[in-house]
């Protein structure tokens, strides 16, 4: 049970990565602050994190939040410090490519729009949030944060634009300068950087390829098949947990060895 007596909050934790993350730490006895911006999937994730957690000490709530705004972040934050009287654990889930309608576009089909929200949305809310919480990890004298990078931040996706590498380079990059600040106070800083991974945003983008296409991913992956979820959640767990205590300034590519 890793995260008894764990208090941790997880953006985009209502599908997707940060459910499967939110479910396991659940499982392994910890209090986990489920952030999504919308109530309909707050509404079906949290009792479904609950029955997950069984008759343990693991427990779920939900909040309603834009992850991109500064006052409702910081009033998240600080309602989970008034009610628990602590974070432990960060988990930055707010990102991805879908924002634009063809998250493969080259560079010069890319608008500014396009540009800018891609940075924004890969950016801002992980930003945000670590922001919100320094000055109370570093009360603790400690904390794990963990972010969502990609395989595209190392700029060898086929599959997506160059503001999506960008702004997950960012991520790549922000984890490690954070680490290097705030190691002396306690506070590991660690990433993962997924390859495709069929959770609900993308399952229906991976389905709309030809089996050729899919196969072709497939066959240049090592281990021979596209990750789910959980596989994410399991390296986000480990980061998060005692099992990491000595791991800070770290990207883990979790793409099955490409």
């Amino acid at each position: 049970m890793r995260f008894t007596n764990k208090v941790a909050v997880i953006t985009a934790a209502a599908n997707g990565i940060g459910r499967a993350t939110a479910e396991m730490m659940v499982r392994e006895g910890g209090t986990v602050i489920v952030v999504d911006n919308h109530q309909g999937r707050l509404d079906e994730a949290v009792p479904a994190l609950r029955q997950a957690g069984g008759k343990g000490p693991g427990r779920a709530e939900g909040k309603l939040a834009d992850a991109l705004d500064a006052v409702q972040v910081d009033a998240l934050i600080a309602d989970v410090i008034r009610d628990h009287g602590r974070i432990d654990i960060l988990v930055n889930g707010v990102g991805g490519s879908t924002v634009i309608d063809n998250p493969a576009r080259k560079t010069e089909e890319l608008s500014l729009a396009d540009w800018k929200k891609l940075i924004a949305f890969n950016l801002d809310g992980t930003f945000l949030f670590t922001h919100a919480v320094i000055p109370h990890m570093k009360r603790q004298r400690s904390g794990k944060i963990v972010n969502l990078a990609s395989f595209a931040g190392r700029g060898l996706s086929p599959n997506s634009s160059s503001a999506y590498a960008a702004s997950k380079g960012g991520i790549i990059a922000f984890t490690r300068k954070l680490a290097y600040e705030l190691g002396p106070d306690g506070i590991n800083v660690n990433a993962i950087a997924p390859g495709v991974t069929l959770t609900e945003r993308i399952r229906p983008h991976w389905e709309k390829r030809s089996q050729a296409v899919q196969a072709e991913e497939i066959d240049r992956t090592p281990l021979r098949r596209v990750a789910e979820a959980v596989d994410q959640a399991r390296v986000i767990c480990f980061l998060a947990s005692i099992d990491a205590d000595f791991v800070t300034g770290l990207t883990i590519d979790v793409t099955g060895g490409i």
